[in-house]
């Protein structure tokens, strides 16, 4: 069984922060997995979405369904995750919990304020704007997690909070019952 800590908040909530200092914290290893990786690995042809030779909307159902299986084959392995995602399609959770049966989840809601979202997807500059809004009114909706936190708390304090959560608590999110099913 792999345990997995799935970190869920908008984009530009900071849930690659807080990954990279849990990752060099926790006790045991774990991979740190993200659509941004991919991206920035330029396994996407992402010049060629911008262009316009393809269309990400023809290919993202297929993108979503193999990144979706490849963290079942990494758990499945025996691999430990700390997995960040953002859930903004219906069915994704249930077909998560589906594929990520048998394996320890311990979901995390990362919240941060509307106004420090905005101004850090203007900063970056490689997200479609608003699309940390769209995610802030969205994707929390009728999930259950484990933990929420506030990602401006600081990122020392985040994953600190984090760490001792997942050390000693019990699991109570969507998630629940997949380790034992």
């Amino acid at each position: 069984m792999a345990r997995i800590i799935f970190l869920h908040g908008a984009s530009s909530s900071g849930k690659s922060t807080i990954a990279r200092r849990l990752q060099s914290r926790i006790e045991e290893p774990f991979w740190h997995i993200s659509i941004d990786h991919l991206r920035e690995a330029d396994v996407l042809p992402t010049e060629r979405f911008r262009s316009g030779d393809f269309r990400w909307e023809d290919c993202r159902s297929a993108f979503f369904d193999g990144f979706h299986g490849s963290l079942k084959a990494y758990a499945d392995a025996g691999n430990n995750l700390i997995l960040e995602h953002i859930l903004d399609r219906e069915g994704w959770l249930e077909e998560l919990v589906d594929l990520l049966a048998g394996h320890d989840v311990f979901f995390v809601a990362i919240h941060c304020p509307l106004d420090v979202l905005i101004e850090r997807e203007t900063a970056r500059g490689d997200r479609p704007p608003g699309s940390a809004k769209r995610d802030f009114e969205t994707i929390h909706i009728g999930k259950t997690y484990d933990l929420e936190m506030q990602s401006e708390a600081g990122v020392e304090e985040t994953v600190e909070t984090l760490l001792r959560a997942w050390r000693g608590s019990r699991r109570s999110s969507s998630f629940i019952g997949s380790a034992t099913d």
